[in-house]
Parts: C-alpha cells; structure tokens; sequence
C-alpha cells in the first residue's frame, strides 16, 4: 500500500511540472535548477490538501508524498491540515497513516520528529494522538509481540516525554510487563523529565523505573533515578538538580 501510495505521489508531482533527476529534484518552470526534497515539500506538500480530491485521498496523498520525500515539512502540512479552517482530517486515514508507517522496517524520523512537536507537545492534541498511535493498543502491542508492533511501540515511547503524565501513564505501566520495551520506556521516562515540555509525576515516575530490567551501565539511569527521588518534575523547572545528580556520581 505505501509503495501504491508513493506511485501515486510521484504521479502527482509529475502533474506539477516536478520530476525526480539523478541528484535531485527540477521542476519544469526552472529546469536548470536542482531542487533538494526538502525544497520540493516545502514547494508543493501544502497544495495536496487543495485538490479536487476526497478529503481521504488527500491524506493519502500527503502520506505518499511523505513516504516519497522523507521530509519532516510534508508531516508539519498534514498537522496544520488537521488543524485548518476547514475541519480536521479524516481520523482513521489519518492515524492508520501514522500507525502504519511507526510499524515500517525502515527509518521513520520524519514521523516521529512529527509525533514529538506537533502532536505530542500540544495539550490540545496529546492525549488522542498517543490513545491513537500507542494508547488503544498497548494490551495488544504486549499480548501479540509482534515486531511491527514492537517497532511502533518502542518509537512512540521514546518520543512520548512531553505526553500528559496522566495519559501516558497507564501505557507505561502496561508496557512494563514486557522486557523488550523497557528500553524505550526509560527513554520515554528520560524524556519526559529532560523534553522543555516533558510531563511526569516524580514519586509514580521512580516506581517504574525502579522496576525496569535495564544494564546496570545504562547511561543516565543513575542521574535520573537520583533526581526522580528528590521529586524535581522537569529539568526546566530545577537546572540544577541533574548538574548536582552528576556531581554526586550517583
């Protein structure tokens, strides 16, 4: 389907006078100028959602475009779409799109990067994003242990700092009950004390990480460990909590 999807993106793009070179990207208003993919989303991902297209075939397009670019601009189009004057995007394309591609073989920064600020660090937006791309399934991510689900769970986890605490919480303590996501599950415990807009609750945040199977190395366990026990929220809020923590070697 995303390789469907990709063709018909290219398609588009051809439609607009924009076709793939060997180095790049040109455009048939200025042929002699290379273009990089960041340059061609920045161009063109915004007129996806203006066509004579259902509202579904647009988000798929603006998926195919993304898949075909690799480029974070494409996902900020598809937030600011969901977020126009004319009305949110369809639902269930729309986050298949997000579950779909979290679950992918392949790098998928530009999805996640998208997760982190555009979705996960907006309160207004948070707590449906999560339920959609981790929430509602964590039960069947931990019962099936499949690795597309595995893979989509550890990326969300690991983005998931600035997710209200009371959210995300009982994903985490779900998530607890299988050793292969305790890794991204101290990121996401890591990132929710250090992310500008991280959220968690010291003493709850400490339980789980007492209870994580990790190497006794792991970097920053200590420190954060250290500053959840002195009960500091946020790094923003006590820049010197994590400083102290190192000093201390703890």
């Amino acid at each position: 389907m995303e390789r469907q999807a990709m063709e018909a993106a290219r398609s588009w793009l051809a439609d607009q006078g924009v076709s793939r070179v060997r180095d790049g990207w040109v455009s048939d208003e200025a042929p002699d100028t290379l273009l990089t993919a960041n340059d061609v989303a920045h161009s063109w991902a915004g007129e996806v959602f203006a066509e004579d297209l259902d509202p579904a075939d647009r988000v798929r397009l603006a998926f195919g475009l993304l898949d075909l670019l690799d480029e974070y601009w494409v996902a900020c189009e598809l937030r600011m779409a969901d977020g126009s004057a004319g009305g949110s995007l369809p639902a269930e394309v729309l986050w298949d799109g997000y579950r779909r591609r979290l679950e992918a073989d392949r790098d998928v920064e530009a999805i996640t990067y998208s997760l982190w600020v555009d979705w996960f660090e907006d309160r207004s937006t948070a707590a449906t994003a999560f339920a959609e791309v981790l929430g509602n399934d964590i039960d069947r991510v931990v019962a099936d242990r499949s690795d597309p689900l595995l893979r989509r769970a550890r990326r969300v986890l690991e983005c998931s700092g600035p997710v209200p605490w009371p959210v995300k919480e009982p994903a985490y303590r779900t998530a607890l009950r299988l050793p292969a996501l305790h890794s991204p599950l101290f990121h996401g415990l890591r990132a929710s004390y250090h992310d500008i807009y991280g959220d968690l609750e010291p003493a709850a945040a400490l339980a789980l990480l007492d209870q994580l199977d990790l190497p006794t190395n792991t970097q920053h366990l200590a420190e954060l460990r250290h500053v959840l026990a002195a009960g500091h929220k946020n790094h923003y809020r006590s820049p010197r909590a994590w400083d102290d923590a190192v000093r201390s070697g703890s």
